[in-house]
């Protein structure tokens, strides 16, 4: 099979059962056989190379992205697969910070739409986009893959490989359709990345949690078990134009005041499982001018990104509770503005709105404009300002979010700032409007 360009290629992609526009349940989610199938017609690329596998309920696209700049700055040919996608789905599959060119997707999508006929079942988009990257990582010849799981970790399709490091960054409620509804369970199914023979690194720091991801490294057979606070660390954690200044620890070394260009706190936690990640991985700690070259390289976009001053205007793709409580914490910490923040907020469905609305309204928000993201699986946005009227905040409504973020800029003063959060599918789209109207 042959496709003529990057649209018909994305079209046959696009054909497939989409999990992350409806979310699976117990009884759809698939196993990992038919991945397994798929990835034996193709000959395992995904074990021509190590890997670094990273789960978490929140942080671990940042962790991941921070691992990659690590081992880059090392030298290695790092490819990084991840996921959501904020503008182009070709940003999901990367070679040293560089998505993967159009004409390779293309070539890569055909090969994998050549075997499908051979197996039992079809495919589903991730595992498609997945089967991919590991393609894609074995024919550009990486050193080594930075592997992001989609959701959960033990039946998630991207468990298909022998990660030389398994990271869980932290437990919290999300997904507990498919994963929970304990977070005894949700570490559980996190808990399953953990391989024979590699090293386990445990970022959650509450003790139950923390002993039942122990536990199960152990019963996986994993050669060494690092925790957070008791084998790395973080000693300092202060404020600094443009990110965060962070002393780390690590069991091999100790590193004093390193500039992370990236806002919020807990970026600090994601830094520091990076860092014992990558010296796991190299078995020796790193040196002080490679973390230094590496933490200044890291970029998030959509992740407490800056989009402009006056007004202030931030982008953030809190998603959840624990996300939400991060982002509202951060804005109070480091973004606090003259005149007040409005929030601009779509969520999709298994989300609280009165939770998500209260955490931001202790970071000081007071008014709201409620959009609806663009997924089949968005709440909708009356729905969401009845909640947000109910909490007694001012509330608007513009279905369309480009517009929403477009209408609460356009309102805001040159003291007062604007946060755009709830659903990556927001970010996206005000992402899009924001830098369309500056260019």
């Amino acid at each position: 099979m042959t496709f003529d360009g990057l649209p018909a290629a994305l079209a046959w992609l696009d054909s497939h059962t989409d999990f992350e526009a409806v979310a699976p349940t117990r009884t759809t989610r698939p196993g990992l056989e038919r991945m397994e199938e798929l990835m034996g017609l193709a000959a395992d690329p995904q074990r021509t190379y190590p890997t670094i596998h990273v789960t978490g309920t929140n942080g671990k696209g940042s962790t991941a992205a921070i691992i990659a700049a690590l081992l880059g700055a090392q030298g290695l040919t790092v490819g990084t697969y991840s996921s959501p996608n904020l503008e182009r789905v070709n940003e999901r599959i990367c070679r040293n910070g560089e998505m993967i060119d159009d004409a390779s997707f293309v070539e890569v999508l055909e090969s994998l739409a050549r075997l499908e006929g051979l197996l039992a079942d079809r495919p589903t988009r991730f595992e498609l986009l997945t089967a991919a990257a590991y393609l894609w990582f074995a024919d550009e010849a990486v050193d080594v893959g930075v592997i992001e799981v989609g959701i959960g970790g033990t039946w998630d399709c991207t468990n298909v490989i022998d990660a030389t490091v398994s990271v869980v960054t932290n437990i919290s409620y999300d997904h507990t359709e498919v994963l929970g509804p304990t977070l005894e369970g949700i570490a559980t199914d996190k808990a399953g990345i953990f391989k024979s023979g590699g090293v386990a690194v445990i970022g959650e720091d509450d003790p139950g949690l923390v002993g039942l991801l122990r536990d199960r490294a152990r019963e996986a057979g994993s050669a060494e078990v690092w925790v957070r606070n008791e084998d790395f660390s973080v000693t300092a954690n202060r404020l600094a134009v443009g990110g965060r200044l962070v002393d780390l620890r690590t069991p091999g070394a100790s590193y004093g005041e390193l500039l992370l260009p990236l806002h919020g706190a807990h970026q600090a936690d994601n830094a520091a499982c990076a860092l014992a990640a990558a010296e796991a991985f190299f078995s020796a700690p790193l040196a002080d001018d490679v973390v230094e070259a590496a933490f200044s390289s890291v970029r998030m976009p959509g992740r407490l990104e800056v989009l402009g001053h006056r007004p202030l205007v931030i982008v953030d793709g809190a998603h959840n509770a624990a996300g939400m409580a991060a982002l509202a914490a951060s804005l109070s910490d480091a973004f606090e503005v003259a005149g007040g923040m409005t929030a601009v907020i779509g969520l999709l469905t298994g989300r609280d709105p009165a939770v998500m609305l209260e955490a931001l309204m202790s970071a000081g928000v007071r008014r709201v404009v409620v959009c609806t993201p663009r997924s089949p699986r968005a709440q909708r946005a009356v729905d969401v300002a009845d909640v947000a009227t109910s909490l007694g905040l001012v509330v608007e409504v513009i279905e369309d979010p480009a517009a929403a973020v477009t209408h609460a800029v356009s309102k805001a003063g040159p003291d007062e700032g604007v946060v755009v959060c709830g659903s990556l599918y927001v970010v996206a789209d005000a992402r899009s409007a924001l830098v369309t109207e500056r260019q």
